[in-house]
C-alpha cells in the first residue's frame, strides 16, 4: 500500500500523559515523520516519542497562564484551529475531543478525526464543569454566553473531516445524535502487555480517577463508609479535598501514584470499582489484564468491556448511582466466580498493538480510497 508522505496529528493540548495523549504517541509511532499540531504544549509534560516530534501551537500558548488555566480560554478555541495552515500535508488525523476536528484542511489532504466524544464540556456536562462553585463567576459569564456559539461552530465543523473513528460503540452513537455523521469504531490502546495476572487477592477494592465530579468518586467513598469495607483511591484533581472529607476510616485516599504503584495495586487488589459513566473507560480493561473483576456503572463505555457472556464474565453492573445499588452489585461480586485467564484473554483484544495494526490498516485503506 502507498503511504502518506506528510502527515500531521491534530490534537488538543499537551499537558499530561493522559489517555488521549497515549493514542497521539500510538499514532506518532505509525506515522513517526508526523508534524504536530495543538493549541498549546507544556514542555517535558509528555513522552519522549511526542517531544521528539516537530510541535506546533497556536496564539493559546503565549496567553496569561495558559500553562494552568487554559479551558477559561475555551470560546477562543474555535479561531486558535482555525488558524493553522495544513496545506503542505497529505493526511491530517484530528485527536479530538474538543476541538481539533476543526482544523481546516486543504482539498488534496485527507483528514480522518479519531474522536473521544463531542465537546463534553458543551454537551451534557456543561454544569460539572462551569456550575457555581466549580469555576469563577467570570468564566462562568463567559461561558453562559459563549454556549450557543460553541455549539453553532461544533455541528458545523463536524463536516470537516472525511471520516470519523469512534473509541467505542457508545461515542459512535454520540456522534451520530450530535452531528448526524456515521463513524467506524477502534477501540483505543490499552497497555496490557505490561500487567500480568496475579494469583494475589487482598481484602480491598481499588479506584484510579481523576477526581472530578463526573467520575463520581463520592458514590464510592460514600459506599464503602458505610459498608466498613476498605477502598483504595489513587488519584488527584479538585475534588480531592472534598472526598477526603468524606471519607471514613475504610477509605484510603491515596492522591497520585506512579504507574508501578497503580500497577501494584491492580495485582494485588480483590476488584476494581467504576462509579462514572465514561467514553470508553481504559481502567477496567486494564483490571482484567490482571485478572481482576470490575463493578461498574451500567451505561457509556462500560457496557462494552464489562460483560457477561458463556466463554468470560468480567465483572458487575449496577444501574444507579446510589450507595444501595454499588453496595449491592459489590456483594453480588462476592458471590461470583470469575476465570482470571478468560479475563486476560478478553483484555488482550484492546492491546496497545492492536489499535496500531487496525488503526494502521483503517487509514490506509482509506488513503487509498481518497487517492482513488
Amino acid at each position: 500500500m502507498n503511504r502518506p508522505q506528510r502527515v500531521a496529528i491534530v490534537h488538543e493540548w499537551l499537558t499530561s500523559m493522559r489517555g488521549g495523549e497515549k493514542c497521539v504517541e500510538a499514532l506518532v509511532e505509525l506515522f513517526p515523520e508526523a508534524t504536530i499540531v495543538v493549541l498549546l504544549h507544556r514542555k517535558g509534560s509528555v513522552s519522549a516519542t511526542i517531544e521528539r516530534r516537530p510541535i506546533r501551537t497556536s496564539f493559546i500558548q503565549r496567553l496569561p497562564f495558559a500553562a494552568t488555566r487554559f479551558r477559561n480560554y475555551l470560546p477562543l478555541f474555535p479561531t486558535a484551529i482555525g488558524t493553522f495552515d495544513m496545506g503542505e500535508f497529505d493526511l491530517v488525523i484530528s485527536s479530538n475531543h474538543c476541538v481539533a476536528k476543526g482544523v481546516r484542511t486543504a482539498p488534496h489532504t485527507l483528514h480522518i478525526c479519531y474522536c473521544y466524544t463531542p465537546m463534553r464540556y458543551i454537551w451534557g456536562l456543561f454544569d460539572d464543569y462551569f456550575a457555581p462553585g466549580r469555576a469563577g463567576l467570570l468564566t462562568r459569564t463567559g461561558m453562559s454566553l459563549a454556549l450557543g456559539y460553541l455549539r453553532r461552530w461544533d455541528v458545523r465543523t463536524a463536516s470537516h473531516p472525511h471520516h470519523f473513528v469512534a473509541i467505542s460503540r457508545n461515542i459512535r452513537d454520540r456522534i451520530r445524535d450530535i452531528y448526524h455523521r456515521d463513524a467506524d469504531v477502534i477501540y483505543p490502546p490499552v497497555n496490557t502487555a505490561v500487567l500480568k495476572i496475579s494469583p494475589v487477592r487482598e481484602e480491598y477494592y481499588f479506584i484510579v480517577s481523576a477526581l472530578v465530579p463526573y467520575k463520581r468518586v463520592d458514590l464510592a467513598v460514600e459506599t464503602f463508609t458505610r459498608l466498613g469495607k476498605r477502598l483504595v483511591v489513587v488519584g488527584d484533581g479538585p475534588d480531592l479535598a472534598r472526598l477526603q472529607r468524606m471519607a471514613g476510616p475504610t477509605v484510603d485516599m491515596q492522591g497520585w501514584q506512579p504507574d508501578d504503584v497503580v500497577h501494584r495495586h491492580f495485582m494485588s487488589c480483590k476488584a476494581v470499582i467504576f462509579p462514572g459513566e465514561e467514553d470508553f473507560g481504559i481502567v477496567p480493561v486494564e483490571a482484567m489484564a490482571c485478572g481482576k473483576p470490575v463493578v461498574a456503572y451500567a451505561k457509556g463505555g462500560a457496557l462494552e468491556t464489562v460483560v457477561r457472556r458463556p466463554d468470560v464474565c468480567t465483572g458487575v453492573l449496577f444501574h444507579e448511582q446510589t450507595p444501595e445499588a454499588l453496595a449491592a452489585a459489590v456483594d453480588a461480586l462476592d458471590r461470583t466466580e470469575f476465570d482470571q485467564q478468560a479475563m486476560r484473554t478478553f483484555a488482550l483484544g484492546f492491546d496497545r498493538e492492536v489499535f496500531k495494526h487496525t488503526m494502521e490498516a483503517y487509514v490506509l485503506r482509506r488513503w487509498d480510497e481518497f487517492r482513488a
